[in-house]
């Protein structure tokens, strides 16, 4: 990554995190229960672990305190795997509480953790790297992205479970797609090609764009320039990307909402990338 702030997010996030509140202000009863895309929550449950995700954040990035911390971790996988247990442990928990109290959490902490991400020196080294990317160290601003493609991730799970738009803008579902790209050469790392070999992703629309990634001497790396020739491509709309991409969806479920052309085994290599810790 070069020395600058490649994706620019943090302005992004009072507007995200009032959009939040407004859609969780409007639902009803039966809304907070609906079933979401990941498989485990309801509407409640997604935007608890919400709020998780701004209390364990002010927690450990702005307070220093850890709390249970992860043991005899070997792998990935256990890693994942003791992730998952503190985000079920977390949303049993708080099945005790109200809609409302919710609520009123995440407009505490929300603010809070904006203002604390604000103090941030962008280039020094993140609390946690992003690992999907497969980064061992990374920069704060990517650790700033990798948190905005959480809040619009898990948003746009609540507003799809109850059929509400809002979010599927230019302005806010670009940055969290460009984010996600970087675990796009990370999907390829075991994958042998000669020098030169380019893959493409094209993701439709207005709000989508192009990424490819380059095979080189050193391993693929990212590159943005639209017209470049390409040996493999895939074009992809925004709905299928995000829920692709973080898992929710499966590749053998979208073969038909996909478009592939040239090498399909690059292609259908690229719709592995999975830019969530899961």
């Amino acid at each position: 990554m070069t020395n600058k702030i490649e994706i620019e997010t943090l302005h992004l996030f009072p507007i995200l995190d009032r959009k939040l509140i407004e859609l969780l202000k409007s639902l009803t009863v039966e809304e907070w229960e609906s079933q979401t895309v990941a498989k485990l929550w309801k509407v409640k449950d997604v935007a608890s672990h919400l709020l998780d995700g701004n209390l364990r954040a002010l927690s450990t990035s702005r307070d220093k305190y850890f709390g249970e911390k992860p043991e005899n971790i070997n792998s990935y996988q256990e890693l994942i795997g003791f992730l998952n247990h503190l985000n079920m442990s977390w949303t049993s928990a708080t099945k005790r509480l109200s809609p409302q109290v919710i609520i009123n959490l995440l407009e505490i902490t929300g603010k809070e953790y904006t203002e604390h991400l604000k103090t941030l020196n962008p280039f020094e080294n993140a609390i946690f790297s992003v690992a999907w990317a497969g980064q061992e160290t990374s920069p704060n601003w990517f650790h700033i992205a990798r948190e905005y493609t959480e809040k619009f991730l898990h948003q746009q799970q609540i507003r799809d479970a109850v059929g509400r738009q809002g979010i599927m803008t230019k302005e806010l579902f670009y940055p969290f797609v460009d984010t996600f790209m970087f675990a796009f050469p990370h999907t390829f790392s075991n994958v042998l090609a000669e020098n030169g070999t380019t893959v493409s992703i094209e993701v439709s629309t207005d709000i989508g764009g192009i990424w490819n990634i380059i095979r080189t001497d050193t391993g693929w790396g990212l590159d943005k320039s639209k017209n470049i020739d390409t040996h493999a491509k895939v074009i992809i709309d925004p709905e299928t990307v995000w829920k692709l991409f973080s898992k929710s969806w499966k590749p053998e479920q979208v073969t038909d909402k996909v478009k592939v052309s040239g090498n399909t085994t690059l292609a259908k290599q690229a719709l592995n990338i999975v830019a969530v810790m899961a």
